[in-house]
């Protein structure tokens, strides 16, 4: 009798780590689909030879094995606090025991040993100062493994899982195989078929949309997450020291006085670079942080979490439209001092080079975000700078700058079973891409839950 097959679409955390755990539960025919290009061979042009974004296609910063994940700030979140919903699957212990699991494989591929926020004495002083300035510090221990590192580590990864496992790149999934309520496999853009007994899905933010667009063409039920829809910020190092020396990311959570708004900090990068991002054509920013090598400034994004209503239904078009209105004023990001800002004029070349903060992304546009973000969001991010600025004084400084946007695209989450199946049989869905996932380390604990589930419904046959 053949081995049943398992076809795992996209090469990113959560994709790794369930062919990681399906080897381990002895599955062998395993075959990863990623529409980007393998480890190894993903470049930047506009990092490599300092150009202007070349809109390759796919994008290696955000697609190709490792996922977005391969350059990103590698850091590992080690709570399940924050991060994603799994604990609408699982209970609280089972989550973090499935982040302790996780964080061991890291740890076996090289992780750094050295992890962040366990001073409670210090912790404890920060929240009560940030309560005092109506934040919210949500405090975790973290991993940082750094963008070099977590390279690295993808890399190693790759080459382990490539001994065992047949790994597809540059091959994009255009569907999912049905019939009768049942998975049969996937159909590629080129017109190929790949016959499969599980499909586990992990598209990632960049195959977000599209993964979207099949579960409406399979008529599956889901819910609309928030969407995330911000700016981010960089300010010089020393502004954000004490908290960074501390827990590394700071967790803060604010709800603006105007509208009620929630807006948090995400992805702090102590002594990092702003980066752009190609999604589809689209350009957004982000941040990354290295082991080694280091800036003399600190970013982090600011985003305003919206959830909309009936009859709307499309908050992933919402935030691309939004970037789109930054891409058609400037080519691609913007980026604005807070001073021009607040004044209602748009940066130029030369206001930015007299500010006291050096931008670390020399591609962005000066420009005006008061064009592009609806004033809702505008008004609700200058409320946050005001409120952080009583905790780290000079974050709220006319010099501080502002990239956009920054757009989060995990809006739309499917309803699962408590192993992350789909309505479809042996249909599983996993990491950001699905909706379940914000980060790291629970897009990488969401694999291995599908990866058990396939190994639970394997045994009833």
């Amino acid at each position: 009798m053949l081995e049943k097959r398992v076809i795992i679409i996209g090469g990113g955390p959560a994709g790794i780590f369930a062919a990681l755990e399906l080897l381990r539960l002895g599955q062998k025919n395993i075959l990863i689909l990623e529409k980007g290009v393998s480890t190894k061979k993903r470049t930047c042009p506009q990092k490599e030879k300092g150009v202007k974004c070349c809109h390759c296609d796919p994008c290696s910063i955000v697609c190709g094995f490792g996922g977005a994940g391969a350059f990103s700030d590698g850091k590992l979140t080690l709570t399940s606090d924050f991060g994603g919903v799994l604990e609408e699957y699982r209970t609280r212990e089972d989550v973090q025991q499935l982040i302790d699991y996780i964080d061991k494989i890291y740890l076996s591929f090289g992780a750094t040993p050295i992890v962040y926020g366990e001073n409670k004495e210090t912790i404890k002083k920060l929240k009560d100062k940030a309560a005092r300035a109506e934040l919210k510090l949500l405090p975790a221990r973290i991993r940082h493994l750094g963008t070099e590192k977590c390279y690295e580590i993808l890399c190693c990864m790759q080459e382990h899982l490539a001994k065992e496992v047949t790994i597809k790149t540059g091959v994009a999934v255009k569907e999912i195989l049905v019939k009768e309520g049942i998975v049969k496999g996937v159909k590629t853009l080129s017109g190929e078929t790949y016959p499969a007994d599980y499909v586990i899905c992990g598209p990632g933010r960049e195959g977000s949309e599209w993964f979207y667009q099949e579960t409406l063409r399979l008529g599956l039920k889901g819910t609309t997450n928030p969407v995330d829809i911000g700016i981010r910020v960089e300010v010089p190092e020393a502004v954000m020291s004490e908290i960074s020396e501390a827990v590394y990311e700071a967790k803060l959570i604010y709800y603006s006085r105007l509208f009620g708004d929630r807006v948090r900090t995400f992805c702090v990068n102590p002594r990092g670079e702003v980066v752009i991002e190609n999604n589809n054509g689209l350009i957004t920013v982000n941040g990354h942080s290295y082991a080694e090598k280091k800036t003399d400034n600190t970013n982090f994004a600011l985003l305003v979490s919206k959830s909309f209503t009936e009859p709307f239904k499309e908050p992933i078009a919402y935030g691309k439209y939004i970037a789109s209105l930054a891409n058609m004023l400037g080519g691609g990001v913007l980026v604005q001092r807070l001073g021009d800002l607040r004044l209602g004029r748009r940066s130029t070349k030369e206001r930015i080079r007299r500010g006291l903060v050096k931008p670390s992304l020399d591609n962005a546009t000066p420009g005006d975000l008061s064009l592009v973000l609806p004033y809702r969001h505008l008004a609700s991010l200058l409320e946050m700078l005001e409120a952080l600025d009583k905790i780290f004084p000079g974050v709220n400084s006319q010099h501080t700058l502002l990239y956009g946007v920054e757009v989060k695209f995990y809006s739309f989450r499917l309803s699962l079973s408590l192993d992350l199946e789909t309505e479809v049989k042996n249909l599983f869905a996993v990491g950001d891409g699905a909706g379940i996932t914000r980060g790291l380390a629970q897009a990488s604990a969401s694999g291995v839950m599908a990866a058990r589930g396939v190994g639970r419904t394997r045994l009833r046959g």
